[in-house]
């Protein structure tokens, strides 16, 4: 896992020359690659492995696995604002400790929200729309993994029992997106079974 710096490429290589992952992997014995992408203006976790099929796999679920960010909005939300917002778009939002340099003066604050990785240009586009716009965006999580106690610039190896709790967070988050579908075509077919129930009822 590694903590990318904002302004750096998250490839192994870029033609245009800017700073990429591998200037933060020097020393590093294994070749590794990267999982999913990160922005290049971005910051926070990036998680890289020589493991093709945990790749394979991670890439096939990486629409159901939970992303934790911190966000930096221009202004400020309520707690009302946070949770209309997190309702229209379909995540989870909440305050966070503000940095000490921004505390008590802070003219843009920063929240935590907790999304799919298709939520992320909704997000921008809704806080666009409320004169909010997202300024600063930083992966703290990916499922159970957190860029927690890694400086900015470094890496640290994860454990086999990580690794292991990945992939079984990846299974049930895919197993309760599952079953979110399942509920929403249900509703959407009770209306239409009631529809049938009243054409038969004799006039």
């Amino acid at each position: 896992m590694l903590n990318k710096p904002p302004e750096v490429v998250s490839a192994m290589a870029d033609p245009e020359g800017r700073k990429t992952l591998r200037n933060c992997l020097r020393g590093l014995p294994e070749r590794v690659f990267p999982v999913g992408n990160l922005e290049y203006a971005a910051s926070g976790l990036v998680f890289l492995t020589n493991d093709g099929d945990l790749s394979a796999e991670m890439l096939k679920n990486w629409a159901h696995l939970e992303q934790t960010y911190h966000v930096k909005v221009k202004g400020m939300l309520t707690l009302a604002d946070l949770e209309r917002l997190g309702k229209e778009i379909g995540v989870k939002m909440q305050t966070v400790r503000q940095p000490d340099a921004t505390r008590g003066r802070a003219a843009n604050f920063w929240y935590e929200v907790r999304m799919r990785d298709s939520k992320k240009e909704e997000l921008r586009r809704v806080l666009f729309k409320e004169k909010h716009p997202l300024e600063k965006l930083k992966r703290i999580g990916l499922g159970p993994l957190t860029v927690e106690g890694i400086p900015r610039g470094r890496y640290r190896m994860i454990e086999q029992k990580e690794a292991e709790k990945l992939r079984k967070f990846e299974k049930a988050g895919k197993e309760d997106d599952g079953r979110d579908e399942e509920r929403k075509r249900d509703l959407t077919q009770r209306p239409q079974r009631a529809q049938r129930r009243e054409r038969k009822t004799p006039v």
